[in-house]
């Protein structure tokens, strides 16, 4: 599986049960085109704008997503939600200081 798009960090959250759900900050890397996502064994693929609150999809089980780069204000969730977002663990120091530009907040595990 080769990747040219260099890996980023990016927010992932998961719509199958409606407009807001669990959403994670991780490490995604690339197919050659971009079209498709990997993160934590799974491939999503774009829905190139024919999503409905969503704009990818597991390959696997057709579940839709919604991924995307974090913000730097935080708040990356489609929609207002008071579900916690977890920052994977080989992520969270980059996160908390390179994106969010909160360095006191690298051990937080959730926004």
């Amino acid at each position: 599986m080769a990747h040219s798009i260099k890996p980023k960090i990016m927010y992932i959250e998961y719509k199958g049960d409606g407009l807001t759900g669990p959403g994670r900050i991780g490490r995604v890397t690339f197919s050659k085109t971009g079209d498709t996502v990997y993160y934590a064994g799974k491939a999503f693929r774009s829905l190139k704008g024919n999503g409905f609150k969503a704009n990818y999809f597991d390959v696997a089980t057709s579940e839709p997503y919604w991924i995307s780069g974090p913000k730097k204000r935080g708040g990356d969730s489609l929609y207002a939600t008071n579900i916690a977002t977890e920052i994977d663990e080989d992520v969270r120091e980059e996160y908390w200081t390179e994106i969010r530009k909160k360095p006191e907040l690298k051990q937080q595990t959730h926004t």
